[in-house]
Formats: structure tokens, sequence, C-alpha cells
């Protein structure tokens, strides 16, 4: 028995695609017999017709790959796209570096290793872009003093 047409005119009037029809298996000879659209809307009203459920995408893949990313994961070479400055901008990170730079000098200075003059050099060296790093600091300082 060939129900294609009756597939095609319930998908129709329910909107669907007829790959979601779904004709209940105990009235099938009822249903081969309709013709005309108002039979096949009597056999929907009568639930004989109805439209399956549409399959959705389940999201707990992603769930995962979020979780694993927030534990430090997925972040290597393979998975970048774009400059290391689009990824981490140059202001940002001039930003952190005078800020440690700073930070190493007022320990230095509280602490005695350096003077007041000294710290005020080294401050405006600092803002100048002369050091690259705390350690490169702390070098200089040490070259300075060997002096």
């Amino acid at each position: 028995m060939n129900l294609r047409s009756q597939k095609r005119m319930a998908a129709k009037l329910l909107g669907v695609g007829t790959g979601r029809v779904k004709i209940d298996p105990e009235s099938l000879e009822d249903v081969s017999r309709a013709i005309t659209r108002d039979d096949i809307r009597f056999y929907i009203n009568n639930n004989l017709i109805t439209a399956k459920q549409k399959k959705g995408v389940s999201k707990g893949r992603l769930r995962h790959k979020k979780k694993q990313k927030n534990l430090g994961r997925r972040r290597g070479h393979g998975h970048r796209s774009g400059t290391l400055n689009a990824r981490n901008n140059s202001k940002r990170r001039w930003i952190n570096k005078i800020r440690a730079l700073r930070k190493e000098l007022r320990r230095l200075k509280s602490e005695g290793e350096i003077n007041e003059s000294e710290y005020r050099r080294l401050y405006l060296q600092a803002k100048g872009n002369l050091f690259n790093s705390r350690r490169h600091l702390r070098e200089h300082i040490e070259r300075m003093h060997k002096k």
C-alpha cells in the first residue's frame, strides 16, 4: 500500500517535511483510503497522523569542550588563529610589564638595595622601555653596583 500522496498532503498540512510525518500503524488501511485534504485533516485531528519531534543537536560535546578550555587545555599551537598581538595586544603586554617593573623597583627601594636617585633613574629607564623583565632589571642593577 502506497501512502506517498497521503504523507505529502499531511506534511503540507502539518507544516513539516514528509520524513517527519508519522502514521499510526493500526490505521494504515483507513489512511490509505483518504484522498482529500479534508480526510487527512480528520486523521490529524484524531491523532492517527502526527508529526515526529524535531531532532535537536546535543550541546553535551560543546559543554565538555568548554570545561576542557577552562582547565587550560586545547590552547596549543594547532588551536591558535590570529597573531600573538591579536590574541594578547601590545598595550596589555606593556601594562603588565611596566607594572611588574615598577613593583620590583618599589620593593628594591623599600629594602634599601637602591637609593632614591638610583630608583628615579631606573624608573625613567623602565618607562623608556630599557628592561625586558624583572630579571633584566635585577641584572642591570647588579652590573651597576659592581662598577
